[in-house]
């Protein structure tokens, strides 16, 4: 079965071709990737409307450089998948859109998949995929939970952020710091040789017990010391101070969410007395976060499993992924009911089964 995935929700138009026999795990056979981040620079962030106008110039031509790559004809793609939610409204509706065209016109079945649950079984990818059931670390954009994971679509909610996500945390902190765009990369390039420890900074929730998150309020600790580094230092803006001051205070930064995340993790393992954590989203690119992670588990040996690099981000292929395993799975099936809505919003929990 050949299933061909579509990823619009923000800021990346993503094509990839997957093959999923029926007992094993889908192979990669192809993928196509274009990051809108040099268009968005100029704005500080992602706009909406050009994001969904840059998808629309993207698609096919990947989708045509995909079946290329792989020596495929579009007339033997089995399935379309693409990503119904969450994301922007209007991004999501350019892959919805060519991806229900294109089943119309082949007479193929497609499938609407869920971004979080991409991200999640995109490990799945790696060289070294995981086993089921497994603790599972989503940290993609706006979004930071905690997952008991049984088997594909069965996942169980288990801490989630109440206000600003890990990858938030980054980009806004980021932005007070005068780095570009995108903020969580830049601040994690400068933290390299910066001191962890130069400030005090809170990491909220970090004793709470429970398995939620909280950031808002380490981005404003940030914005208090960074005004109290430029006042001290009799400077125009934070941006201008010496660069061992910003590399620590981005330093210090990064350490904050990387415990946070580190801790909540190591308790959600224990917890559920599961021996096996998978970290997925773009934060889970994150070296600091690895790092920790693996030398942690390691102590209480428990696997970690992450996606390739170039697999973090948003891709097709995770979506490709993700809906061949749901199929193959029986969870779910593909349909030739060409009609089709978007879902900006979409708890990834409350997807399990065919309730999807």
């Amino acid at each position: 079965m050949l299933v061909l995935g579509i990823e619009s929700s923000c800021d990346e138009t993503g094509v990839a071709l997957v093959d999923a026999p029926d007992t094993q795990l889908p192979r990669l056979l192809a993928l196509g990737l274009h990051s809108q981040i040099e268009m968005h620079q100029a704005y500080g962030g992602v706009v909406p409307e050009l994001a969904s106008r840059d998808h629309i110039r993207r698609v096919v031509p990947l989708t045509r450089q995909v079946l290329a790559q792989s020596n495929k004809a579009l007339s033997e793609v089995d399935v379309v998948a693409y990503t119904r939610g969450p994301g922007l409204a209007g991004a999501l509706l350019v892959g919805a859109g060519v991806a229900c065209a294109l089943g119309a016109a082949l007479g193929k079945p497609v499938l609407g998949v869920h971004h979080l649950e991409g991200h999640l079984l995109s490990p799945f990818l790696s060289e070294d995929p995981p086993e089921f059931p497994f603790v599972a670390l989503l940290v993609s954009g706006g979004h930071t939970q905690l997952m008991r994971v049984e088997g594909v679509g069965q996942y169980e909610l288990l801490g989630e952020t109440i206000d600003d996500a890990a990858g938030e945390a980054f980009d806004k902190s980021a932005k007070l710091m005068g780095l570009g765009y995108p903020g969580g990369p830049a601040l994690s390039r400068m933290a390299e040789d910066g001191n962890p420890a130069a400030y005090a900074l809170p990491r909220p929730l970090l004793h709470s017990g429970n398995l939620d998150f909280s950031f808002a309020g380490l981005k404003t600790a940030v914005l208090v010391q960074a005004n109290k580094l430029v006042a001290a230092h009799g400077a125009a803006a934070f941006e201008v101070l010496a660069m061992d001051i910003r590399r620590d205070l981005a330093a210090s930064t990064q350490a904050a969410i990387v415990d946070v995340l580190v801790k909540k993790s190591l308790l959600a393992l224990k917890e559920t007395g599961l021996k096996r954590l998978v970290v997925a989203g773009g934060v889970g690119a994150n070296r600091q976060l690895r790092t920790q992670l693996n030398a942690e588990c390691a102590k209480r040996k428990v696997r970690v499993h992450y996606p390739e690099l170039h697999l973090c981000s948003d891709n097709g292929a995770m979506i490709a992924m993700a809906g061949a395993m749901r199929l193959q799975s029986g969870l779910q099936v593909a349909t030739r009911d060409y009609a089709f809505d978007v879902k900006p919003r979409w708890p990834l929990h409350m997807i399990s089964g065919a309730s999807a």
